[in-house]
């Protein structure tokens, strides 16, 4: 019995310790950023490992693809895992937390942050920087310019709303987008799956449609009508803060539009061969 109490002792000090640790240091404000980048990156390797282990087990045609396919594969589900995430975090700040509410009468909406804000986006940078490097790696087998374009402004814009404060509403709006990032990612597994003529494949190129419809092409309309509602706030912000807010969904806007014309044609040509 004395051993088990002076065992349950120390576990006790060590789990008060970690605690400490944590909170003086780990998830301290000025530790904060840094801390949760490198859990975004830590995520980015469990993830793609635990992808690359159960796909191993589960998945029949895993096995059977190219060295770059199961890289891609692996890299896809991680993908998905951060886009579910952050989508989950960015619906919640933007509807449901009063944090950015206009109701709310703590400060001017383009400079509130609070420190749920600032993991969640630091968890988005450490992904975006980890992603980065294996496009740039294995360039272009995981994606061409369009994808280093995308992920570059994304990972700036994110970064400096997280370390500034600035406009981080605006930047959980955009992020908001990455709901369509699971469907994507599923089509291309469907078609390296060889089931590119099965209902899955067509029913998905429909959700595809409807959710970047909504999220990347009205979604940003709304961004931009928020931005006119309340440019006697967002005037105020930093310059490059003021030059984010405009540049980069108007870059992202027109890669979605791009994008979205490709989406269109696709799916046109998948009910086609289907008459």
């Amino acid at each position: 019995m004395a051993v088990s109490r002076k065992t349950a002792m120390a576990i006790k000090s060590y789990q008060n310790q970690a605690q400490a640790l944590a909170k003086n240091y780990l998830l301290a404000d000025p530790f904060m950023p840094y801390t949760s980048i490198l859990g975004g990156i830590l995520l980015f390797k469990v993830g793609y490992d635990l992808t690359q282990l159960i796909s191993t087990f589960y998945f029949k045609s895993y096995n059977g693809l190219t060295k770059i396919q199961r890289i891609e594969w692996n890299n896809r589900g991680i993908s998905t895992i951060h886009a579910i995430f952050i989508t989950v975090i960015s619906l919640y700040f933007v509807f449901w937390s009063d944090l950015f509410s206009d109701q709310r009468v703590a400060g001017l909406v383009t400079f509130r942050s609070s420190p749920l804000s600032v993991f969640s986006l630091g968890v988005s940078v450490g992904y975006f920087l980890a992603d980065l490097g294996m496009i740039f790696w294995l360039y272009p087998s995981l994606g061409g310019m369009e994808y280093i374009i995308h992920h570059s402004l994304s990972g700036v814009a994110v970064a400096y709303s997280m370390f500034s404060g600035e406009g981080q509403l605006y930047t959980f709006m955009i992020l908001i987008s990455e709901v369509t990032t699971p469907e994507v990612n599923m089509r291309w597994y469907l078609d390296t799956a060889g089931l590119k003529r099965s209902n899955a494949y067509l029913i998905n190129g429909i959700l595809i449609f409807f959710a970047w419809l909504a999220a990347r092409i009205l979604l940003f309309g709304y961004v931009f009508y928020h931005v006119y509602l309340h440019y006697d706030q967002v005037i105020q912000m930093h310059a490059f803060g003021y030059f984010l807010v405009f540049v980069v969904p108007s870059v992202l806007a027109i890669m979605n539009l791009m994008w979205f014309g490709k989406i269109l044609m696709g799916l046109k040509k998948t009910l086609a061969k289907r008459q």
